[in-house]
């Protein structure tokens, strides 16, 4: 199964963002729009994993308290466009838990430096510079082991597990 886990968005943070999405569509930007219901933060991703239990139990462990997560601005890496976050210590201090924890068990991830973000468009094209990004944030209480599959030739995102 393949996984990842996450920080699944509020509700208001994935429409404020579709809004800036649209803003986007409107000066012609293009490229694979993410769907406002696969909108997420990315803390670990694992790729296929035979194993999920063991995936569950290392993640049950981790307890930490609610923080504030809120949007900042627009930016890319190549061709994928996201939303950053502002750095806190709350979202770096969950990303080493996630981590942390996984290395303990021995689940393999990809180490990749943690760089917060919320992908918006892939393969984009066009000038996005001048869209600002909503002034919208939220609290984080928890965080979600996520599977995705492919349906109809599209990513499916599920919560299959959450602390």
């Amino acid at each position: 199964m393949r996984l990842f886990v996450a920080i699944d968005l509020s509700e208001e943070m994935k429409k404020s963002l579709a809004g800036t999405m649209h803003e986007l569509k409107k000066k012609g930007v293009g490229g694979n729009y993410v769907p406002m219901q696969n909108m997420h933060l990315t803390l670990a991703f694992l790729g296929e994993v035979e194993d999920v239990q063991a995936v569950k139990d290392a993640l049950a462990g981790i307890k930490f308290k609610p923080f504030q997560l809120s949007l900042s601005e627009l930016g890319n890496f190549d061709q994928i466009l996201w939303a950053g976050v502002k750095g806190n210590q709350g979202l770096s201090s969950i990303a080493k838990m996630v981590r942390d924890a996984l290395d303990q068990a021995d689940i393999p991830y990809d180490h990749k430096k943690f760089a917060p973000h919320i992908t918006l468009i892939r393969k984009a094209t066009g000038k996005w510079q001048n869209v600002a990004v909503p002034k919208e944030s939220m609290m984080v209480k928890k965080i979600s082991l996520m599977s995705s599959t492919i349906r109809d030739g599209k990513p499916v995102y599920k919560e299959i597990f959450s602390v």
